[in-house]
């Protein structure tokens, strides 16, 4: 019988990911699982609460164990000191990400975070060079053999919608990915 109690899906730069906690409310025994593979295991601890703080690649992700009444716990997730929801706002806020779903036969996801125009390709940080064009900017990156692509950032001329950003490959453009974070508003 598994002791899993809570399940998140993430959206990170380097891509989704599936965060799983399993707590023995008897032994105390606390597991993180990050996309199948387990990354912590401390099997029985004499104190039931409390929390676990671990790593996602570069992000800091803490998982708090509070009693609620009799046997019953809660399991709050807080990621770079951030509650989920205030997370998933600031990064609704600060990137974006494409998916292409066949390139040279495998998928390619391209994230841009916009606070400070790194380019993400498959989790890993590419070398950008920009560009002023006409109306707006160019970012030039490296996404699979023989593919040239660029994120292109224009103004909307209204403050309330800001700068859009959009990726090119092979001078097509590539549709941005749903919110990944639309479950937490």
């Amino acid at each position: 019988m598994s002791d899993r109690v809570a399940v998140w899906e993430i959206a990170l730069a380097d891509g989704r990911h599936i965060l799983e906690f399993e707590h023995g409310t008897t032994t105390g025994k606390r597991v993180v699982i990050v996309d199948g593979k387990e990354i912590m295991r401390k099997d029985w601890m004499f104190k039931l609460v409390g929390s676990e703080t671990f790593n996602i690649g570069k992000v800091k992700c803490t998982i708090s164990i509070e009693a609620m009444s009799g046997f019953a716990y809660e399991y709050l997730l807080t990621i770079n000191g951030k509650t989920l929801k205030k997370f998933a706002e600031n990064q609704r806020k600060i990137s974006k990400s494409w998916v292409i779903a066949d390139l040279d036969g495998q998928p390619i996801r391209v994230a841009l975070e916009k606070d400070t125009m790194d380019v993400y390709v498959n989790g890993k940080r590419m070398e950008t060079t920009g560009e002023f064009v006409d109306d707006g900017t160019e970012t030039s990156f490296a996404i699979a053999h023989g593919h040239s692509a660029f994120i292109k950032a224009t103004t909307t001329g209204k403050k309330r919608d800001g700068i859009v950003h959009d990726l090119y490959v092979d001078d097509i453009r590539i549709e941005p990915e749903p919110d990944p974070w639309a479950d937490y508003r």
